[in-house]
C-alpha cells in the first residue's frame, strides 16, 4: 500500500467524525460535507510526514476549513444568523442510518444548533472542540491566534450564551410525540385553546422559506394565532425525528414542503423550527426517509 492510499484510508475512517465536528460548526449539511472534501484536499497537498495524531490533525484541518467558512459568512452580507434556521437531520422513528449516527452522536439537537449560530466563529470552535470533542486549548487556539487563557474564555462565554438559551429537552421520544401529536391535532381541530395549553408561554417559532427572510415569532398566543397554517398542513405529516428529537415531515403529492423540529420541556413545546425552503429541503434527500408516494 503507497502512502497516498494508506492515507486515503485513514481519511474515510475518520470521515464520519469530521463530518459532525463540521455538521456542529455550520449547522448545514450541505456545507458540512463541502468543508470535509476541501480538507481531503488540503491533506492531499500538506506534508504529512510529522503527523503523529492522525485524527487529532484532521480535525484541525476541517475546523480550520470550517472557521474560514464561517468567517466568509459574515463578509458575503447572508441572513443574520439568531434568525437562521439550521440543516435538520430528518431521521424514521425506527432510527438513524450509522452516517447520521455518528452526527447525532452527543445529543446535537437543533435547538443547540440555532444558539451555536448566533455565536461568532472564534467562540463556536472554541465551544464546538473542546466541549463537544474534548480538544485541548493548547491545540485550539493556534486556529484562532489567541492563547490557550483567551481560547478557554471564549469558550466559556459561549458555554454561558447556550445554558442561558436553551433549557433540557423531555429525554422520552415517545412523551415527545404525544406533545407533538396534540399540536396538530388542535390546529387540525382549530382548537385556540388547546393549542395555546400545548405551547410553553414563551415558545418561540422560527420559520424559513424560499428566498425569505427568515420570521420569528414569540409567545404561545402568537404562535397559537398561526393554527391555520397548520391545520393546513396537518393531513400531511409524517411523523420523523429531527435531530433525534419528535419532529414532523409534510409531504405534498409524494413532495416535501416542509421540516418541523419540535423542542418539548415538561410536556410543552417551546421551540418549533420549521424549514420550508425548497432548495435547501432538496438538498436532504428527505426521500430516503420518507419514500416518495408514501
Amino acid at each position: 500500500m503507497n502512502e497516498q492510499t494508506w492515507w486515503r484510508d485513514s481519511f474515510e475512517e475518520h470521515r464520519p467524525h469530521l463530518r459532525a465536528v463540521a455538521y456542529r460548526m455550520l449547522g448545514s449539511v450541505s456545507e458540512a460535507e463541502d468543508a470535509v472534501q476541501d480538507a481531503w484536499l488540503r491533506v492531499e497537498r500538506a506534508d504529512t510526514g510529522a503527523v503523529e495524531n492522525i485524527g487529532g490533525w484532521l480535525t484541525t484541518v476541517v475546523s480550520r476549513v470550517c472557521l474560514n467558512m464561517l468567517r466568509s459568512r459574515g463578509t458575503r452580507g447572508e441572513v443574520p444568523l439568531d434568525v437562521r434556521v439550521p440543516d435538520p437531520l430528518v431521521t424514521p422513528e425506527s432510527g438513524a442510518d450509522p452516517e447520521t449516527e455518528a452526527v447525532l452522536a452527543d445529543s446535537v439537537g437543533l435547538a443547540l444548533l440555532v444558539v451555536l449560530e448566533q455565536l461568532a466563529p472564534a467562540e463556536r470552535l472554541a465551544f464546538v472542540l473542546h466541549d463537544t470533542f474534548g480538544v485541548p486549548f493548547a491545540d485550539i487556539a493556534p486556529m484562532i491566534e489567541r492563547t490557550p487563557e483567551a481560547t478557554r474564555q471564549l469558550a466559556s462565554r459561549a458555554r454561558r450564551r447556550v445554558r442561558g438559551s436553551t433549557t433540557a429537552p423531555d429525554s422520552d421520544v415517545p412523551r415527545q410525540r404525544a406533545v407533538v401529536d396534540a399540536f396538530f391535532a388542535a390546529a387540525r381541530d382549530g382548537d385556540f385553546e388547546r393549542l395555546v395549553a400545548v405551547l410553553h408561554p414563551d415558545v418561540v417559532l422560527r420559520a424559513e422559506g424560499a428566498h425569505g427572510r427568515p420570521t420569528v415569532i414569540a409567545g404561545a398566543h402568537d404562535v397559537a394565532s398561526s393554527a391555520p397554517m397548520y391545520s393546513k398542513l396537518a393531513p400531511f405529516v409524517r411523523p420523523v425525528l429531527v435531530n433525534g428529537a419528535a419532529g414532523a415531515l409534510v409531504l405534498v403529492d409524494g413532495r416535501a414542503v416542509s421540516v418541523l423540529a419540535f423542542v418539548v420541556v415538561g410536556g410543552r413545546i417551546t421551540e418549533i423550527d420549521a424549514l420550508s425552503d425548497p432548495a435547501r429541503l432538496a438538498a436532504l434527500d428527505l426521500s430516503r426517509v420518507v419514500p416518495v408516494g408514501d
